[in-house]
């Protein structure tokens, strides 16, 4: 009989310890008209749903621009009226810290920013004449050329609106959706159906996208602004729209367009992607609206960050992007198409070249497209001069003369280059892009077009020794604000206007550096530096300083883009 006092006392196996699954995180609702949300997140989408953005033309007409700028609705004024090309521009005296949503009240002047939308960046010179007019008249001679062809006024008072809107309407031109959130204007190649290196002419899918769908209200009210370009080559920043149909040739079905998606620079930028399909010409509209269509359907509309299609590209990937496409709104497959070929270097259509009529183009550069209404009127009378009639803006802030007689040709640039239009521009001239900046900009930090004008000339005298030896170009884009109007992170050097300390405890106008960005073959973002940003008036020092060690470091037919991925740090500072 065993005893039971000796037994050691049972013990219980160790329970296993208590796990909890966690609960899915639920994702907020984006806002996505599509999936049923339609009652506005923020007050943007509410202004729009309280009132079409393109009923205010009628309110400026009979009301504004009769009572003047004091009776402007403040939704109107910070809103649905840019939708007709119109922002209130900065008021002058206050600098970079006063920038920010807390100083609007003091930052609105009572003067406007119009933006006239040339689709195609193409003019006669009956509008080119038009456009210098207007100028003068109501705009205190100031205009620019945008990096998206288009033209900027400044100090437009709203009792000049309907008059000018005349005057632009008489010779074909509007401001019709050229800001807001709706199909802005489409860019498109300088040289469409003259060139020798377009796969073909898009001209009549732009012109029919236009007649179509601008203005129209069914897409007035997208989620954020829809950038567009179609060319029949690489010279229409392609990469950087929010969609971009390309030239390239199918090895059975011959010259169509390449099709992408998703690109856009900003505070998030992303380069965009192919979706893989070949699109014939007279497909392109019906492409188009069906592409603008699910960004209007599934487009992000809670967060204006977060609101570009861009966005929504990320979170779907092409695969289904493509597939919503052909199946809920083209209800047909497309065709698999190949990929074009890379440029090597920015198609900027600058200088003389020959056209398939046997004319020539000349390609024109003012420094960041900074011209005025007095130089346009001059242009148009020495196009008229030569027997021209066309006329182009470009993606790179700069004007084309087509259809120049061989006999004409030196003639015409000697008569541009003393209004600052350079046929034979330096290297810095040529490859300078900048924003607006502080000058008229209420998001602006930093000087930008301004200083622009001061710079290249500097450069072209600090660089006298080596700019002949500069076989590669080196772009310089410069941006007063995140926001990437300048487009700051695709330039060689990019500079990101910021406010800096000057080491004495105060804010002064400064950049961060953004090196080696591209599109083409090194298409990417351009590097930058920890802790690394220079005051504006250290732009010229810096410029020279980087470029010469690129100069001494460069490797044999190296682009910049490529030596800064191995430049040692020390060298690029």
């Amino acid at each position: 009989m065993t005893s039971t006092t000796d037994a050691s006392p049972a013990v219980a196996p160790a329970a296993p310890a208590r796990t909890r699954t966690a609960k899915p995180a639920r994702r907020r609702a984006e806002g996505q008209w599509a999936l049923g949300y339609r009652e506005p997140l923020n007050a943007n989408e509410q202004a729009k749903k309280d009132d079409n953005p393109l009923n205010v033309r009628a309110r400026i007409e009979n009301i504004y621009s009769k009572q003047g700028f004091d009776s402007i609705d403040k939704s109107d004024l910070r809103g649905r009226m840019r939708w007709w090309g119109l922002y209130t521009q900065r008021e002058q005296g206050y600098d970079g810290t006063f920038t920010g949503d807390e100083n609007i009240d003091l930052l609105e002047a009572r003067y406007f920013m119009m933006r006239v939308r040339c689709d195609g960046g193409a003019l006669n010179v009956e509008q080119l004449r038009t456009l210098g007019g207007i100028s003068t008249e109501f705009g205190r001679d100031t205009a620019d050329l945008s990096d998206r062809e288009n033209v900027q006024y400044h100090w437009i008072e709203i009792e000049n609106v309907p008059e000018i809107w005349k005057r632009l309407e008489s010779v074909g031109l509007q401001t019709t959706e050229a800001c807001g959130d709706c199909p802005r204007v489409v860019l498109g190649s300088p040289l469409a159906g003259e060139s020798l290196d377009e796969v073909l002419d898009p001209t009549p899918a732009i012109d029919e996208i236009v007649r179509r769908y601008i203005g129209k209200p069914e897409y007035s009210n997208l989620p954020r602004k829809f950038k567009t370009a179609i060319s029949g080559q690489q010279d229409v920043v392609h990469e950087i729209n929010d969609v971009a149909f390309v030239g390239v040739n199918h090895p059975e079905h011959g010259p169509g367009l390449d099709l992408w998606v998703g690109g856009g620079l900003s505070t998030n930028p992303m380069l965009a992607q192919r979706v893989g399909v070949w699109v014939p010409l007279d497909e392109v509209p019906d492409v188009w609206e069906a592409v603008v269509s699910i960004f209007r359907d599934y487009g992000y509309r809670r967060l204006r960050s977060k609101a570009r299609l861009k966005f929504l590209i990320k979170d779907w990937g092409i695969e289904k992007f493509r597939e919503v496409l052909e199946t809920e709104y083209l209800k047909r497959k497309l065709i698999d198409g190949p990929a074009p070929a890379k440029p090597e270097r920015p198609i900027d259509h600058i200088g003389v070249q020959k056209l398939r009529n046997g004319l020539n183009a000349i390609g024109f550069s003012p420094i960041a497209g900074r011209v005025s209404g007095t130089i346009l009127t001059k242009v148009a009378e020495a196009v008229a001069a030569v027997g021209s009639d066309r006329i182009r803006f470009t993606p790179y802030q700069k004007l084309i003369v087509l259809d120049v007689p061989d006999d004409k040709v030196e003639w015409l640039i000697d008569e541009l280059k003393p209004l600052g239009l350079h046929g034979r521009p330096s290297h810095w001239r040529r490859n300078l892009l900048a924003c607006s900046g502080i000058e008229f900009c209420k998001l602006s930090f930093t000087e930008t077009r301004k200083r622009s004008q001061v710079l290249a000339p500097e450069l072209e005298e600090r660089l006298a020794d080596i700019n002949a030896s500069l076989d590669v170009p080196i772009t310089v884009n410069i941006n007063g604000c995140p926001n990437s109007c300048g487009r700051s992170q695709i330039a060689d050097i990019g500079f990101k206007g910021m406010l800096v300390d000057d080491g004495a405890g105060n804010q002064i106008e400064g950049f961060q550096v953004h090196l080696g960005g591209s599109l083409g073959l090194d298409a990417g973002f351009g590097r930058k530096l920890r802790q690394h940003k220079v005051t504006s008036a250290e732009l010229g020092d810096y410029i020279e300083r980087v470029v010469r060690q690129f100069v001494k470091h460069r490797n044999e037919g190296e682009r910049f883009a490529e030596w800064t991925v191995r430049a040692d740090e020390e060298d690029l500072r």
